[in-house]
């Protein structure tokens, strides 16, 4: 006998859970599978230095405040014991240890197979946020095998790096963070490819919360100016805050132009520097994964996302996703602005779908 639920939601991070307080909010019959063992170990795995680029005020989850104080950025193990909490607050049912290996539509729901059995549900919410699967270019299966590379997502510290010179790839917040820590304890560092836009930090302190109403509430696919900026923002990544080129120059990193090919097993940049290096570090993002998502209708764009404004993918009834790149706005994938988005779709996937429970 298997509980038919209202809504699963697949994804136990800040995406999944700030959909499972709608859902509570609502009412609904509902339950949040996540893969990690326990909750928030995601962030706990991230590099030992790294803080969210957001201030505190602005990384709370519906319901519940971020607990640091304002103006200060959290740690990723902050974050971490915060999202336990804001479980335990709202009792969230949270299963762990449960990876979903397909989803597929019947005639009344949907059917989720996955290492904890199968799950039925009327509708489900996909919550795997936008980190999944680390992206690596091609072109590092054309580097020497005698340098050792890694992606962002297996950095830790400086001190777990083999020795000699560093390669880091990527001038987005996490390629200038990690390369400034790592030249600032003596290493030669270089990094490779054009810095995103940086937010100055005067910029930050004046405007203060009015700069988080530009990019929560102006910045969306609702204006013209968000649907402009929305495709940049997707391809490019977030801005730079509290981190430049300049400082990451004055920390002694060496800034050359984005690798353009790999020539005798060293890669080379577009100016036609040879970068001759003994470690590699890929801070080139991460791609989508959706092949297991076995539902007739679902459309995905050319870079892998789910085609889902504001959250629901067309003709595609009972379907939902929260934590997708400017799925509303510049803030859909922050843990500040991930709640407005999941508030939206719960509001339109639970609406007249709650009835009694079932068996079957």
């Amino acid at each position: 006998m298997s509980e038919v639920y209202d809504v699963i939601v697949i994804g136990g991070g800040q995406a999944g859970l700030a959909a499972g307080y709608h859902l509570h909010r609502r009412g609904a019959d509902f339950l949040v599978l996540d893969t990690e063992q326990k909750t928030g170990d995601v962030w706990r795995r991230r590099w030992d230095s790294l803080r969210l680029f957001t201030p505190a005020q602005h990384d709370g989850l519906p319901g519940l405040r971020f607990p640091d104080a304002r103006g200060t950025f959290p740690t990723k193990d902050q974050v971490a014991d915060y999202l336990v909490e804001y479980v335990a607050r709202f009792e969230l049912p949270v299963e762990h240890g449960v990876r979903a290996s397909r989803v597929w539509k019947s005639s009344d729901g949907f059917t989720i197979e996955s290492t904890g059995g199968e799950y039925l549900a009327r509708a489900v919410i996909i919550a795997t946020g936008t980190n999944p699967s680390p992206r690596v270019p091609v072109l590092a299966d054309e580097i020497d095998s005698g340098v050792s590379q890694i992606h962002s997502s297996e950095y830790v510290n400086p001190g777990r790096l083999p020795e000699g010179k560093v390669l880091v790839v990527g001038f987005g917040t996490s390629g200038a963070e990690i390369a400034e820590e790592v030249a600032k304890v003596g290493r030669d560092v270089t990094i490779s490819g054009t810095p995103t836009v940086h937010i100055p930090d005067p910029l930050l302190r004046v405007a203060g919360g009015l700069y988080w109403q530009v990019l929560h509430n102006v910045l969306t696919i609702r204006t013209p100016i968000g649907r402009k900026v929305a495709p940049k923002a997707v391809a490019h990544g977030a801005p730079l805050i509290r981190i430049s080129r300049e400082s990451v120059v004055s920390a002694g990193v060496t800034a050359v132009p984005k690798i353009s090919t790999v020539i005798d097993g060293a890669p080379v940049a577009s100016d036609g520097t040879r970068l001759d290096s003994d470690v590699i570090i890929w801070c080139t993002g991460y791609c989508p994964d959706y092949s297991w998502i076995d539902v007739p209708g679902l459309m995905l764009d050319a870079r892998g996302w789910p085609v889902v404004p504001l959250g629901i993918p067309t003709g595609v009834d009972g379907l939902g996703f929260v934590g997708v790149p400017f799925q509303v706005g510049l803030t859909s994938s922050l843990i500040g602005g991930v709640g407005r988005d999941a508030g939206i779709v719960v509001d339109r996937i639970v609406r007249g779908r709650s009835r009694p429970k079932v068996t079957v």
